[in-house]
């Protein structure tokens, strides 16, 4: 709970309004379920394996890289200066054992 309220800024409920508020709570919520998700399935093998959320979204989530989408792919193009690199393809790599969505059969 400390480190949604910290790191994911879940105490920041300073709008006018009870609904802008509840919105911001929500969105830190599904925030933290999606960066809980990332530690469990993607991060395990890399340095980051006992990351906190917000190591995770400084480190990793706050990168410059280029995004070109196509018909059927998305690419990201990451600088080769970037000293987290081969824990992104790590990363990515655990990711891609876990698919998101499985077609039947």
């Amino acid at each position: 709970m400390k480190e949604q309220q910290l790191g994911l800024f879940a105490d920041r409920t300073s709008s006018a309004t009870l609904r802008a508020n509840q919105l911001r709570l929500y969105f830190s919520s599904f925030a933290y379920v999606l960066l809980h998700g990332l530690h469990r399935l993607g991060l395990t093998g890399t340095a980051f394996a006992k990351a906190q959320s917000t190591t995770i979204r400084l480190k990793l989530l706050k990168i410059g890289a280029r995004l070109r989408l196509t018909a059927r792919k998305v690419w990201l193009s990451f600088s080769e200066a970037s000293p987290y690199a081969s824990d992104i393809a790590q990363i990515l790599a655990n990711l891609k054992q876990h698919p998101a969505w499985s077609p039947p059969g």
